[in-house]
C-alpha cells in the first residue's frame, strides 16, 4: 500500500505538468482549431528561459519563472500574429506545416543559443520531505501546488472575467462572436499568450527534476496531444482529467508491470477509452 501511494504521488507530479502543457494546447485548438505542433518547443524554450534567468541573470527561481512566462507569452503572440493568423482560411494542412516549421526553427535556435548539452535548472527546494512514509522533494510538492493554483486561476479567468467569457464565446462560435462585437483576432492573441505562459510555467516547475535539452519538446507534445484527444479536443476540463489519467497509468504501469512498457500501457489505456468514447471524455458539444 505504501508503494501505491508513493506512485500516486509521482503520478500527480507528472500529471500536473501534462495538464499545464495540454491546457495551452487545448485552448489554442478550441479557439482556432489549430493543432500547434510547435507547442512542445515553446515548453522547451520556457525551460531555457528560466535556466537563463537563474544561472546567467541570477534573478532567483520565482522571478526566473515570471521571466520565462513573460517571454513565452510574448513569443506566443508573435507566432499567432506572424505565422498562424495569415493562414486563417487556408487548408488546415498549411497550419500544420507551419507549426512543424516553427518547431524545427525553435529547436535550431535553442541549439545555437544554449548548445546540445543536458542541463538542470537549479532550485532552492531540493530538500527531501517525508510524510507518513512517503518520500518527496520540496520541488515535487511545489509542482503539484503551483499547478493546482495555475489551473484554478485559469478556471476563474475563463468563468468569472469578461476576457475569459470572450475566449469561450470565440471557442463556441467564432463568427457569431464577431457579429456581437468581439474582436476574435485579439482573443486569438490572448489565447496564444496564455498558452505560451502555461508551457513556460510547466517547464520551469519540472526543469529542476528532469533534464533540459533542445529536443525535449518532442516527448511532451506527443503526451500533450494524447491528453487532449483523450479528454476531448479543445476541452479544458478534459485536458486536466486526461493528463492525470495518462500520468497515473504511466506511473502505476511502470511500477506494477515494467518500466519498459510504461508508454505502451499508457497509450493502450488511451486506445481502450477512445474505443468507448471516440470523441474523448469531455468532447465539446456542437
Amino acid at each position: 500500500m505504501h508503494l501505491f501511494f508513493q506512485e500516486l504521488l509521482n503520478g500527480l507530479v507528472v500529471g500536473s505538468i501534462y495538464a499545464l502543457v495540454a491546457l495551452g494546447l487545448a485552448l489554442v485548438y478550441g479557439t482556432m482549431e489549430i493543432p500547434n505542433f510547435a507547442h512542445g518547443h515553446l515548453y522547451m524554450l520556457g525551460a531555457y528561459a528560466a535556466f537563463f534567468g537563474v544561472t546567467v541573470a541570477h534573478i532567483g527561481y520565482w522571478p526566473a519563472m515570471l521571466f520565462a512566462v513573460a517571454v513565452l507569452a510574448a513569443l506566443g503572440v508573435v507566432l499567432e500574429r506572424l505565422v498562424f493568423r495569415p493562414l486563417r482560411g487556408a487548408p488546415p494542412v498549411n497550419a500544420v506545416i507551419a507549426a512543424v516549421g516553427v518547431l524545427f526553427f525553435l529547436e535550431a535556435f535553442a541549439r545555437l543559443a544554449f548548445g546540445a548539452d543536458f542541463r538542470v535548472l537549479p532550485t532552492p527546494y531540493d530538500h527531501v520531505v517525508r510524510v507518513a512514509g512517503l518520500v518527496a522533494t520540496q520541488q515535487q510538492l511545489i509542482v503539484i501546488a503551483a499547478a493546482a493554483l495555475l489551473m484554478g486561476g485559469l478556471f476563474f479567468f475563463l468563468k468569472r472575467t469578461l476576457a475569459g467569457a470572450t475566449i469561450e464565446a470565440v471557442a463556441q462560435d467564432r463568427l457569431g462572436a464577431a457579429l456581437v462585437g468581439i474582436d476574435a483576432d485579439k482573443v486569438s492573441m490572448l489565447v496564444f499568450a496564455i498558452s505560451g505562459g502555461l508551457a513556460a510555467a510547466a517547464a520551469t516547475l519540472i526543469a529542476s527534476i528532469s533534464l533540459i535539452y533542445p529536443s525535449m519538446g518532442f516527448t511532451v507534445i506527443l503526451k500533450a496531444f494524447a491528453v487532449i484527444v483523450l479528454g476531448g479536443m479543445g476541452s479544458v476540463p478534459g485536458a486536466i482529467v486526461g493528463a492525470f489519467i495518462l500520468a497515473l497509468a504511466e506511473s502505476f504501469g511502470a511500477t506494477y508491470i515494467s518500466t519498459s512498457y510504461q508508454d505502451v500501457i499508457a497509450f493502450s489505456l488511451l486506445i481502450v477509452i477512445l474505443t468507448f468514447r471516440p470523441t474523448g471524455l469531455f468532447a465539446r458539444r456542437t
